[in-house]
């Protein structure tokens, strides 16, 4: 007859051992094993007759709760997630709502039942930028008590960062202060997301099959007896099994076509284009995507790094249960370059050292975020030396290798099967030593004819053209302009009318106007109707991006005026804030608004998805 379990749905033992089944499974694995344990858990609860192979009677009666998941995601891992979770909640039987908090309708707020939340941190700490609307409304003073609410939260940071996990910490400690219920704790995620997040899938999947009655105890939820029994995907697909689709988890090897640098002779930093080949692949994008692109380390660095530590390069070591050498997991497999503060922690324990284990207290934040931002894991194996370390015992302080965003600066309707990119390679000296950054670094290596790298198209809906015949005024400094070329290739290709105009910045015309014939010929055409341009040390006093749009101050506004949707690509941490410091102003005084007006202006363009960012 009908298992029975007790007011706990998943116990601490239970998770334990989804924690570790979550170890040895792929991504995609993972998530399902969340809804099957789940659904195995609800059908107890419920009440499944095992011998007779029915629910009992009387489960078609029972109330349902709603259930949002509501995500706010800057480079779509929070999107994916969510999805992901979505999945695990249908599978069990539930109809979860899936809403983007840009998309979220504030005033709903207070009607909702179970409200499970995955949200991402931005730069120092911020909000996705889709995201700051929810956030303003649920901190501020109209947000309604919500003593009916379940909750639960699932933050995704980078522990490099000050204020790691901060937007979902906000949002938990928010919900809990307008009286909000937990479903479960909060789970913080760093980069290497993927078996904390579903473990917390399936915990929260799990108790989800258990609503509160009316005495306050937990009842059961609805659905049809069907849809609980979620079964396998190839069980759902009739037997067949699924296409392998290139993804994040299974890159494609893209050929690399061409790799050339576009700065030229005297340019005090290198630009490069690479153009990929994903013919074969089945991947599509559409202008404002970004690639994926999956690196491998310096083989100067690993080797260099192999020596400090005097491990040799075949020495054997275990890597989610499978045999590797240290050299192939140094090389493709974990991050060796950045340190984070769990590398700290781990090196402070093995080594002893005084200073490292007080830089791990927790009164210590911006003095370890300083520390770590000036030296590499390089650098701390050389200062502060461990004797005969086990190759396993070193890389259980590393987190894995994590794939780099870059955006697409090609139109599929101008490079059939194709992708372009443009790279700024990092190159640095620290501690009288020269740096690379992993990614560029990698691309920069990659000009051999038959180079491959492993990529995938990662989507990015807050950043789209819109109808052909609205303007656009794009902005851009540096690579920040990579978006821009393949928004104006999809508007040749189909013979757009409606009017382009492009603000770039760069710091010298003869060595860093890249692309330039390219934009000439567009302006020429007239398919890009208005070109500005700002190089920084070509003028006395340095003259930026917002610095021209002040200058054009009287027609941005009147294009805005006119209906035109607004782009921002490029530093987040200097050149954002200032060409938004510029907008301010420019509407302020060509609207004859004061500025708490013009900055209304701006959030209200930000609201209509006319006012679009894509900053990193």
């Amino acid at each position: 007859m009908a298992s029975q379990l007790s007011d706990s749905i998943l116990t601490a033992d239970q998770l334990e051992q989804i924690n570790g089944l979550a170890t040895s499974l792929d991504r995609e694995q993972a998530i399902w094993a969340s809804g099957f344990f789940a659904g195995m858990a609800h059908r107890a609860a419920i009440g499944f007759d095992d011998d007779a192979g029915t629910w009992l009677p009387g489960e078609a009666e029972l109330d349902s709760r709603l259930v949002t998941i509501l995500f706010g995601s800057e480079t779509g891992n929070g999107k994916e997630l969510a999805t992901s979770l979505a999945e695990a909640a249908t599978a069990q039987g539930l109809e979860p709502r899936l809403v983007d908090m840009a998309d979220y309708k504030l005033r709903t707020l207070r009607d909702e039942q179970d409200l499970l939340v995955v949200t991402s941190t931005h730069g120092e700490g911020d909000p996705p930028q889709t995201a700051m609307d929810f956030f303003e409304f649920l901190e501020g003073r109209k947000a309604p008590k919500l003593p009916e609410v379940r909750f639960a939260v699932l933050a995704l940071g980078d522990s490099t960062y000050e204020h790691y996990c901060s937007a979902g910490k906000r949002i938990d400690e928010r919900l809990a202060e307008l009286g909000a219920q937990r479903l479960a704790d909060r789970v913080d995620c760093d980069v290497d997301y993927e078996d904390a997040a579903a473990a917390w899938i399936a915990a929260v999947v799990g108790t989800l099959g258990q609503s509160p009655g009316a005495d306050g105890s937990p009842a059961r939820n609805g659905g049809s007896p069907s849809a609980r029994n979620g079964g396998s995907p190839s069980a759902r697909n009739g037997g067949a099994p699924a296409p392998v689709a290139f993804s994040k988890k299974h890159p494609f090897e893209a050929a690399v076509l061409e790799n050339i640098v576009l700065t030229g002779r005297g340019s005090t930093k290198e630009t490069r284009h690479v153009e990929l080949s994903l013919e074969d692949s089945g991947l599509t994008y559409e202008p404002g995507d970004a690639l994926g692109v999956v690196p491998r380390n310096d083989p100067a660095l690993v080797e260099t790094l192999l020596q400090r530590l005097e491990l040799a390069a075949d020495a054997p070591v275990a890597v989610k249960q499978e045999t590797t050498t240290l050299g192939e997991a140094l090389a493709g497999t974990f991050e060796i370059t950045a340190a984070t503060p769990r590398f700290l922690e781990h090196w402070a324990q093995l080594t002893g050292a005084a200073e490292l284990q007080a830089l791990c207290a927790a009164d210590r934040t911006k003095e370890r975020a300083a520390f770590l931002r000036g030296h590499h894991i390089l650098d701390l194996v050389s200062r502060f030396r461990v004797g005969g370390i086990d190759p396993d015992v070193f890389v259980a302080g590393l987190r894995p290798l994590q794939p780099r965003l870059y955006s697409i600066a090609s139109s599929l309707a101008a490079a059939p099967e194709e992708a372009h990119l443009t790279v700024s390679t990092v190159r640095y000296l620290l501690h009288d030593l020269p740096r690379t950054g992993v990614a560029s670094g990698c691309l920069a290596r990659r000009t051999d004819e038959d180079a491959t790298v492993p990529v995938y198209v990662q989507s990015n809906d807050h950043f789209r053209l819109p109808d052909d015949d609205t303007p656009i005024v794009m902005i851009g400094a540096g690579t920040g302009v990579a978006p821009y070329r393949a928004f104006m290739q999809e508007r040749e290709a189909r013979g757009v009318t409606g009017r382009s105009w492009l603000f770039f910045g760069e710091r010298n015309f003869r060595s860093d106007f890249i692309y330039q014939v390219e934009w000439q010929d567009l302006h020429r055409s007239g398919v890009l109707s208005r070109l500005d341009l700002a190089f920084s040390r070509d003028a006395q006093p340095k003259t930026y991006v917002q610095d021209r749009l002040v200058r054009q101050g009287r027609d941005v506004y009147a294009w805005l005026e006119d209906g035109a949707r607004l782009y921002v690509c490029g530093d987040a941490e200097r050149m954002a804030p200032d060409v938004h410091a510029a907008l301010v102003g420019i509407v302020a005084e060509h609207g004859g608004l004061d500025r708490d007006g013009a900055n209304a202006y701006l959030a209200a363009l930000k609201r209509d998805r006319r006012y679009l960012l894509d900053v990193y």
